[in-house]
């Protein structure tokens, strides 16, 4: 049987409790109220997953390479300049070096950097990155609606219906926003956002004018009403709970767990004012949150730090990185390369992602651009070394004529 707390709590303050049943009902509250903060579950690595962070390493940080040129005036910025920045672009290799095993990202030129000084190497977007910026643009326009339901959705899922601008900004590569998303696209759609103040001061918002019955369905729901139509039996919404394996839980976890999962789905869209923040109802509503954010993302992950942005305006207990351990069979929490990152079990298999966002293409194309600018880069090279080759052997005939040429002499 479920108790609210604030239930528990008048018991305690009734006078006409014998003392017996008054610390039968006193032991029930603290069992309750601990019940969620004492149990722990041990985190356990979960190499397929983190190996799915690896594989975008090497493209993410010739992305950010990339957004440190082009955010430069001109779009364009000395070689040395950027030389200096690699500390800050977690860049191991000399820029000369990169620029040599990534070809096809930018040209080089020579420039002043002020008048009357030597021309020093420069650095400009490529024809074939210009290229890639006009789809991105493209894709990014055909994919409009689905963004401005992400933004809704977003404010949907808030406290008051209302997001510090700047927060969304800082969040906007996780969920695919574009660039000038606040600028150009929020004015367009007048009958569902509004912007109040101007981004980059700190006191800007993003509110929602209207509630839209379609974006206030999440994925659980949206999940369980295609099963129902599919079998033709009513589905409750419910989270997918796969282990990993060779994970175990405690048998005191696994009967909370257990219980946890009967109660009933709490939508992240519903108002959750009325729940007490340390009930299993609000664990519940909570988990809804995580899972529909991470829904929303592209990778569907996001680092915990960013998560934390918004602890107050979607109501996460301090602790709240702890859910992501607690409901391991439908978070992993990895911490590969030093960063706490909330992943979506059902959205992988092994290390791949299975649940694609349409506007994963703009990586997509990314990624084909580097693979390109590579084959050339590996063509070249089997070039040079076949010349070489073909030197060698000619260097080789020759020494052996020579040697041929004196022995004929001493006879």
């Amino acid at each position: 049987m479920l108790f609210k707390t604030n239930t528990i709590f008048s018991y305690l303050h009734t006078p006409t409790l014998s003392p017996s049943i008054y610390k039968l009902h006193l032991n029930i509250w603290i069992q309750f109220t601990a019940s969620i903060s004492s149990l722990k579950v041990v985190w356990r690595k979960d190499q397929k997953l983190d190996q799915a962070i690896e594989n975008d390493k090497q493209w993410r940080l010739c992305a950010r390479v990339v957004k440190e040129v082009l955010n430069e005036p001109g779009q364009v910025i000395p070689l040395r300049y950027l030389q200096k920045r690699r500390e800050r672009l977690r860049l191991l290799i000399k820029v000369k070096t990169f620029l040599d095993k990534n070809p096809g990202l930018f040209d080089t030129y020579l420039d002043r950097i002020k008048p009357k000084t030597e021309p020093v190497p420069f650095l400009r977007a490529s024809k074939r990155l210009r290229q890639f910026l006009e789809e991105e643009k493209r894709i990014n326009l055909e994919n409009e609606p689905l963004i401005v339901e992400k933004l809704c959705k977003l404010l949907m899922m808030s406290k008051d219906k209302v997001l510090s601008a700047d927060k969304l900004v800082q969040v906007k590569r996780e969920f695919g926003f574009p660039n000038d998303f606040m600028v150009n696209l929020v004015p367009k759609y007048p009958e569902y956002l509004r912007l109040v103040g101007s981004p980059g001061e700190g006191k800007s918002f993003l509110e929602l004018v209207s509630w839209n019955l379609e974006f206030s369905e999440s994925v659980i729901e949206k999940r369980a009403k295609e099963e129902s139509r599919l079998t033709g039996i009513r589905i409750r919404p419910s989270f997918n709970v796969k282990l990993p394996a060779g994970f175990f839980l405690r048998k005191e976890m696994r009967e909370w767990t257990r219980d946890w999962m009967e109660l009933p789905y709490i939508s992240p869209y519903e108002d959750a004012s009325n729940l007490d923040q340390s009930s299993r109802e609000m664990e519940k509503r909570m988990v809804g949150v995580f899972h529909e954010l991470l829904s929303l993302s592209l990778f569907k992950r996001v680092p915990v730090p960013m998560l934390g942005k918004f602890n107050e305006e979607y109501r996460f207990s301090n602790a709240f990185s702890s859910v992501f351990t607690r409901h391991s069979g439908i978070f992993y929490m990895s911490l590969k390369g030093g960063i706490e990152t909330a992943m979506l079990r059902e959205a992988y298999k092994d290390d791949e992602l299975i649940d694609r966002d349409p506007l994963l293409e703009i990586k997509d194309k990314f990624v084909e651009l580097l693979a390109e600018g590579h084959r050339e880069r590996a063509d070249q090279l089997k070039l040079q070394k076949e010349m070489i080759r073909k030197d060698m052997e000619m260097m080789a005939t020759r020494n052996k004529e020579l040697n041929c040429h004196e022995c004929d002499e001493e006879l």
